[in-house]
């Protein structure tokens, strides 16, 4: 009271405060970093273990307002109608007679170009949401994404340490899922740390082979449960598990004992691809395959997947651990947020919002851990 009393009630406009956040975004996200270090300075965060997930956050849009491949496919046939249309009205003006044919002309002409930056500008539309491979487009944010359950939003990543709960890493993607996000949110947590050896913890929606990969050549060892393919011939089929693979060789050994060799790749899966001839007059092949020959994938990672599925299993305990790390500041910062709601439009506007609340949520909790006179003392030190 007695601040506002010197102020005589000054405070800044709400657009003065928006602005600001906008105009510094930069600068909010290094203040958010800083202050993570200032934590660990403080041994706020114990450094060795840490758990990452991802939340969908509402984005500054309207579910409503969001354009699909097959709205502007409509709209493109609608205003290619009208073109057509107008074209013949223009056919049927120049065949007149009269004073009147000139405006007529000129009328028909000025609407017929407004019609064709129209077809112009809806197939540019569709031809950028293909090269992007957007499936639906957020029409107020043009940078969120449609998301399953948030309407339009970003995906928001977390690393939180394990020891106090504070947040050592985050981010805003537009990825709507998680699946390639498991390496750049460890290594972000693993330099905010300054941690050489690091545990990480995530759930299966993080089960991608070369992140694993990429994670354990740095030093990280990972608990993920992995997600693997079920064998689409049906339970009542051989299942993966019965091809015997030998490195040796580079092949596999069917229950009937034949080989199968390495034939091709499927390098967006990341994938090889074995066979046999041997199946068309295998004596097995009705417990096998419905197929002419039967196939056997290997990820270009499988070591790797089998050794964090087994490390996985062995630990259940670790993914009970998990929630009860990371799921808690996901709650409080969409408490505080309206729900999980951003304020502002736009990429990088957006991170700079989620740094202001990274940086409240560590602030609360450093002041729940240290107090307030204390913390007030680390920070003039």
């Amino acid at each position: 009271m007695e601040v506002l009393w010197l102020l005589n009630r000054l405070a800044p406009d709400f657009k003065t405060i928006a602005n600001f956040r906008v105009d510094n975004h930069a600068a909010v996200g290094r203040v958010c970093q800083a202050f993570v270090q200032f934590c660990r300075s403080q041994a706020l965060f114990g450094g060795e273990l840490v758990a990452i997930d991802g939340s969908k956050f509402h984005a500054d849009n309207s579910p409503d307002k969001v354009t699909r491949p097959a709205d502007l496919a409509a709209r493109l046939e609608r205003v290619s109608r009208q073109i057509t249309e107008w074209l013949s009205a223009l056919a049927q003006a120049d065949a007149k007679e009269g004073p009147t044919v000139a405006d007529e002309a000129g009328n028909t002409h000025a609407a017929l170009a407004a019609l064709e930056t129209e077809r112009a500008a809806l197939t540019a539309r569709i031809a950028q949401m293909q090269a992007q491979d957007l499936h639906a487009q957020p029409d107020t944010d043009g940078e969120a994404r449609a998301m399953k359950g948030c309407g339009a939003g970003y995906n928001v990543q977390s690393a939180v340490d394990a020891k106090y709960r504070l947040i050592a890493a985050h981010d805003v993607v537009q990825d709507s899922n998680d699946l390639r996000q498991l390496y750049p949110m460890a290594r972000r947590a693993q330099a905010a740390l300054n941690a050489e050896r690091l545990t990480v913890l995530a759930d299966a929606g993080y089960s991608d082979g070369q992140s694993l990969a990429q994670c354990q050549a740095d030093g990280m060892c990972v608990y993920v449960p992995v997600q693997r393919a079920k064998n689409p011939q049906g339970p009542s089929y051989f299942d993966k598990q019965a091809f015997e693979y030998h490195r040796d060789g580079d092949y596999y050994r069917c229950p009937a004992g034949e080989r199968l060799a390495k034939k091709t790749q499927a390098s967006r899966k990341r994938l090889y691809l074995y066979a046999s001839e041997a199946c068309p007059t295998c004596a097995l092949k009705s417990q096998c395959t419905t197929a002419k020959q039967r196939w056997v994938s290997r990820h270009f990672e499988e070591e790797t997947l089998n050794e964090v599925a087994a490390r996985t299993a062995a630990n259940p305990q670790m993914m009970r651990r998990r929630k009860g790390i990371v799921e808690h500041p996901f709650g409080t910062l969409k408490r505080r947020m309206d729900g999980g709601r951003f304020l502002v439009r736009g990429l990088h506007k957006v991170k700079a919002e989620m740094a202001l609340a990274v940086t409240a949520y560590n602030l609360t909790r450093a002041i729940t851990v240290l107090g307030v006179p204390r913390l007030c003392q680390a920070l003039a030190a």
